[in-house]
């Protein structure tokens, strides 16, 4: 009983007492229209302010992109530009050739001696890469080199690219390998992983210095290919004894299953070099590896009539005009 009295006896607020009984409810309906009003409005900043939020972080205005080279964010509504893709000329105006006595023109002329005048790159008396590539005007000003070094392996091949780096060839032209499988055995030939790691060495070598220059880099020949038609030609046989690539051509006629195992080690050591060469030369955009060369069925009158294993001028044309294939095609 106390407790109510006590609420009795505290004294207590009520609009009515100070605005009277008809005050009262014109200010009770007046609030409760300014609270509902205010909570609308409150309610219209709000989403004000969230929309304005989104906008600004779709902007990138509010920081935290995960776009590195953008620190504040990629502008709205752009990309970033594209890489620019990097064209192959079909029309090179200075070439330098590398490689080995095959782009020297060995015994296509005379016996045991080179003849680079017919080489299938450089040329001038066939109708050579230079001269498919290169205008008259162009030839006659000394535009193509060549390099090449009958005997030459794929360890050689950046002594050669630094000679022919200070020309500054729009266009390098390699032809190397046949001597790394043309040893005097099988276990002398240059181990695959060795080939390898010089090709890209050299190629490393040359991008360092001309990083515009194009390679069109040849596959090696079939050598179980110039084996089998060779060997038809008594004269030619006995030439090889002289010391021709003895891996391959040694007891040419013998069939029994230690010579049929050696020349089938050569032929698979020559298709894990081409494998190489494609493999270093695909990750390079200015490279063009040409499988066709490997792939070339050479004919006997294709074949040097004095050792019957190296290009004569008729191979060295077909050569020419493999490379030009492939390196004219857009």
């Amino acid at each position: 009983m106390r407790g109510s009295a006590a609420r009795r006896s505290r004294p207590s607020f009520d609009a009515r007492d100070a605005f009277g009984p008809a005050a009262s409810t014109t200010t009770r309906t007046t609030a409760r229209a300014a609270t509902r009003t205010t909570a609308r409005a409150a309610v219209r900043t709000a989403v004000a302010l969230l929309t304005t939020g989104a906008v600004l972080a779709s902007a990138g205005c509010l920081g935290g992109s995960d776009d590195a080279s953008h620190p504040g964010g990629p502008k709205a509504g752009k990309r970033p530009a594209a890489k620019p893709s990097i064209l192959w000329n079909t029309r090179p105006d200075s070439i330098a050739s590398l490689g080995d006595s095959i782009t020297r023109g060995f015994d296509a002329c005379s016996v045991l001696a080179d003849c680079p005048e017919v080489s299938w790159s450089t040329g001038t008396e066939v109708n050579s890469l230079a001269r498919r590539l290169l205008p008259a005007a162009s030839r006659s000003t000394a535009r193509s080199w060549n390099y090449a070094k009958t005997g030459a392996v794929m360890a050689d091949l950046s002594g050669q690219l630094r000679s022919a780096i200070p020309h500054k060839p729009e266009l390098v032209t390699i032809l190397i390998g046949a001597n790394d499988a043309c040893r005097s055995s099988v276990d002398a030939m240059t181990p695959t992983a060795r080939f390898r790691a010089d090709f890209s060495a050299a190629l490393r070598t040359l991008r360092q210095e001309l990083p515009k220059t194009q390679v069109y880099v040849a596959s090696v020949p079939d050598l179980k290919r110039l084996w089998s038609e060779g060997r038809k030609n008594v004269l030619g046989k006995q030439i090889w004894k002289l010391g021709i690539c003895p891996s391959m051509l040694k007891d040419s006629d013998a069939t029994d299953p230690a010579s049929v195992e050696r020349r089938r080690r050569v032929a698979d050591r020559v298709e894990a070099y081409n494998g190489a060469l494609k493999s270093v030369c695909d990750r390079d955009a200015l490279c063009r590896y040409d499988g066709a060369v490997h792939d070339y069925r050479f004919s006997t009158d294709e074949l040097s009539k004095w050792d019957w294993f190296h290009p004569s001028k008729r191979g060295q044309q077909q050569l020419a005009a493999m490379a030009y294939r492939r390196i004219t095609t857009p």
